[in-house]
């Protein structure tokens, strides 16, 4: 240490590294900003991150044909509230890399078992969640380059999960 000098503590800067250490990542496509409060993106008082427009942390339903989906969770109460919403959903989707970051931006499309395409979109964050009907699909999802699929069975009374690691 330099003779009267001292260290310097930013509460900006201990704020960031709170929202990094509590979402496990920092940066990258799913960058994360935390106010002087504390409270990081997609916050009920910041409804503009990744689609979060009716103020309860879950980002906008978005439709596509016969097809809801809703993704996002850059934000802790965005990713909270994808999380508890899991289980109303018939195909839950999450996307990270090998290290346990967070993926966004990730290329979805689903197919069904004639291979007609159901859904065609980008995930906003890691956590994607899908209304189809009952029935066999294959997920291909794309980030960085790399391309990976998985088949899913969603049956009538529960949900399907697939996790895509890159």
């Amino acid at each position: 240490m330099v003779p009267n000098s001292r260290p310097v503590h930013s509460t900006a800067c201990a704020t960031f590294l709170a929202a990094t250490l509590a979402f496990g990542y920092a940066g990258g496509a799913a960058a994360q900003q935390a106010d002087a409060s504390g409270t990081v993106g997609g916050s009920t008082a910041d409804n503009t991150s990744a689609g979060n427009t009716n103020g309860t942390g879950m980002p906008q339903v978005q439709q596509q044909g016969d097809v809801s989906f809703v993704s996002g969770g850059v934000g802790l109460d965005e990713s909270r509230a994808l999380l508890g919403a899991q289980s109303d959903w018939p195909l839950s989707l999450r996307f990270t890399q090998r290290s346990g970051e967070y993926v966004a931006d990730v290329r979805v499309q689903i197919t069904d078992s004639h291979g007609a395409s159901v859904l065609d979109t980008t995930s906003r964050g890691p956590y994607m969640l899908v209304r189809v009907r009952p029935g066999r699909y294959n997920v291909h999802v794309s980030h960085a380059g790399v391309d990976k699929t998985s088949t899913v069975t969603v049956s009538s009374n529960g949900s399907a999960r697939a996790s895509f690691v890159w």
